[in-house]
C-alpha cells in the first residue's frame, strides 16, 4: 500500500491497523531544538479518545502515546520523530461475519478489487482508528505553530450539524464546545441532537454531520499561486479523514447564489477586511484573515441495520455489523479536523520560509 504519507516538508507518515498490535507515525522535518515532550501530545489525543460517551464506541482505549525517536532531553533533535499507541481493546471475533462479505458504504469491496486481500477486523487501515495518529502529528504540528507565530495562532473546530439539523450561527459560543459531549457550540442545539443520536442508536442505524475548522492568528502568505494553494492542501487533507464527502473553504458552495458584490470582501485602510466569505484565502495565499474550512461527513457505514450486499464469491446476502461503533463518526472527527489543519499550516509555514523568510 503506497501513499501513507502527507505534507512536503513538515511531512507525516502513518503505518497499523485498527486491530493490529499498534499504529504509530513518523513526522519528518519538524525543525531541532523545540520543547516537546508526550504531555504536549496526550492531551490533544484525551479529547479524540473512543468511549468518552454513549454518542460514540464503547472501545476502550487509553491512546496513551510514547516518543520513541527524535526527541532527546525534551527536545527536537531534527531527526524523525516516531510515535507509537499501543491498541489494548481489540474484538477481533466481533468482525467474524463480515470475512467474507462486503459492508455497503465500506472501503471493504474497494480495497479487495485493488490489493485482493483485506484485513476486515475493524477495516483495518480504513478504519478511522488511524486517525489518532493524525492528532498526535498535529499536536507536534501546534508545537511548531506555537514556536514559530506565538500563542495568538488558535486552531478550533465545532460539531455544526448532524443529519441536517444545523445550529444557529448566531449563538456560536467557542466555550460551549468544550462544555458537552457533541462539541457543539450551540447550547440550544445540544439536547435535541442527543435526542436524535439515541434514537439512531437504537435503531441500529446511524447519521452524517458536519464539521467547521477555523484557524486564527496565522500571518498572511502561507500557500502558493496554482499548485501550492493553500485552500487546495486544506481542502485535501479535510477530505483524506475516513468518511468525509464534501469540503468547502469559506462560504463554499453557498458562493454561487451570490452576486460578485456580495461575495466581494472590501478592504479597508490598515488593510483591514469588511468581511470573510474567502475564508482567510485569496489566490491559494492566507491574507490574515481567519481561515474557516468545512466538511461533510458521512454517517458510519457499520450498522446493525440489514443492507443488501454480496460475498467475496459473488453471493447476495444481507449484512448487518456487530461491533463497537459511533453512531455520528462526525463528534470524533472534530479533533481530527484540528490536526489536520494544523498540519497543513506547519508546513505550509516551512514552504514559506524556505522561499521567502519568516512571515510578518
Amino acid at each position: 500500500m503506497s501513499d501513507n504519507s502527507f505534507g512536503k516538508l513538515f511531512r507525516i507518515t502513518t503505518w497499523g491497523e485498527s486491530h493490529g498490535p499498534a499504529i504509530g507515525c513518523v513526522v519528518d522535518g519538524c525543525p531541532p531544538l523545540l520543547k516537546l515532550s508526550e504531555a504536549d501530545i496526550q492531551p490533544w489525543l484525551d479529547r479524540r479518545r473512543p468511549g468518552q460517551s454513549r454518542f460514540t464506541t464503547q472501545r476502550q482505549e487509553a491512546d496513551q502515546v510514547r516518543i520513541l525517536s527524535g526527541v532527546f532531553e525534551g527536545r527536537t533533535t531534527g531527526t524523525p520523530i516516531s510515535l507509537m499507541i499501543e491498541n489494548t481493546d481489540q474484538r477481533s471475533k466481533d468482525y467474524g461475519e463480515i470475512a467474507r462479505r462486503y459492508r455497503p458504504g465500506h472501503a471493504d469491496i474497494a480495497y479487495d478489487m485493488k490489493y485482493g486481500i483485506r484485513d476486515y477486523r475493524g477495516g483495518g487501515r480504513s478504519s478511522a482508528r488511524e486517525t489518532a495518529m493524525r492528532v498526535a502529528a498535529g499536536a507536534v504540528a501546534r508545537v511548531l505553530l506555537r514556536t514559530l507565530v506565538g500563542e495568538r495562532v488558535r486552531i478550533r473546530a465545532a460539531l455544526t450539524g448532524i443529519g441536517g439539523h444545523m445550529i444557529d450561527e448566531t449563538r456560536w459560543d467557542w466555550d460551549e464546545v468544550e462544555r458537552n459531549p457533541l462539541w457543539c457550540p450551540d447550547a440550544g442545539s445540544v439536547t435535541s441532537w442527543e435526542e436524535l443520536l439515541d434514537a439512531v442508536r437504537k435503531a441500529g442505524s446511524s447519521i452524517g454531520a458536519t464539521v467547521t475548522v477555523v484557524a486564527e492568528g496565522l500571518p498572511a502568505g502561507l500557500g502558493a499561486p496554482v499548485y501550492g494553494k493553500l485552500d487546495a492542501d486544506i481542502a485535501g487533507a479535510l477530505m483524506g479523514i475516513n468518511g468525509v464527502k464534501g469540503v468547502e473553504i469559506g462560504d463554499g458552495f453557498g458562493v454561487a447564489s451570490l452576486r460578485g458584490e456580495q461575495n466581494a470582501d472590501p478592504i479597508a485602510p490598515g488593510p483591514a477586511f469588511e468581511s470573510n466569505h474567502a475564508g482567510g484565502i485569496l489566490g491559494g495565499i492566507s491574507i490574515g484573515q481567519p481561515i474557516v474550512a468545512r466538511f461533510a461527513i458521512k454517517p458510519t457505514s457499520s450498522i446493525l441495520t440489514p443492507v443488501p450486499s454480496i460475498t467475496r464469491d459473488g453471493e447476495a446476502v444481507e449484512v448487518r455489523t456487530k461491533g463497537r461503533h459511533d453512531p455520528c463518526i462526525g463528534i470524533r472527527a472534530v479533533p481530527v479536523a484540528e490536526a489536520m489543519m494544523a498540519c497543513v499550516l506547519a508546513d505550509h509555514m516551512l514552504r514559506h520560509h524556505a522561499q521567502c523568510g519568516w512571515p510578518r
